[in-house]
């Protein structure tokens, strides 16, 4: 039987131990972000999405990484002083991991080996095939900013490419489909 994706230890941006049980009968925004991207304007949709729907239930978690071209350099305090100056983020930060790769956190393993189809993927690996990178079709993380949607009762339910913003139809519908749902 899969582990249950609530239960995987994770470690706060402000380095405490601990799982995404806290979020179990919340719906879940799992998301790999960098301060140094062209999508790291995304932190403010974001933002305005978690503060616009967390009453209902929705919370999202951020997940710094730097496997995509040294976009994440910082240590998680200097990240964490980015978010919160900068975009005054306000929802769960976590301690930067590994998203891709053999080094990836067991998080990523789950989420990116659940074979779930990835919405709104085309525009964005094109305009990365542009500028001369090629990826792997075998459910790695495409880029920086990509997001998993988890049910309330922790399973995955959505994934949407990195250049889907936090105000995209698809995304918001997805999220208000699974607030809708009973805990």
């Amino acid at each position: 039987m899969m582990t249950d994706l609530l239960d995987i230890p994770v470690k706060t941006v402000q380095g405490r131990e601990t799982t995404l049980n806290d979020f179990r009968g919340q719906v879940l925004l799992i998301v790999n972000v960098a301060s140094k991207c062209g999508l790291t304007v995304q932190y403010e949709g974001l933002e305005k999405l978690y503060a616009d729907k967390r009453e209902r239930g929705f919370v999202i978690a951020g997940f710094p990484a730097n496997d995509f071209k040294g976009q994440e350099p910082g240590t998680d305090a200097e990240i964490l002083e980015f978010c919160t100056s900068t975009y005054g983020v306000d929802f769960p930060m976590f301690s930067k991991v590994v998203v891709k790769g053999p080094d990836k956190h067991p998080l990523y393993k789950a989420l990116t080996t659940s074979g779930m189809e990835t919405t709104g993927e085309g525009p964005m690996r094109e305009r990365l095939k542009d500028y001369g990178m090629d990826f792997p079709e075998d459910g790695e993380i495409l880029w920086n900013f990509e997001k998993f949607l988890i049910g309330r009762d922790g399973r995955i339910v959505a994934r949407f490419a990195p250049d889907v913003t936090a105000d995209d139809s698809r995304l918001v519908s997805a999220i208000d489909r699974e607030l809708a749902k009973a805990t």
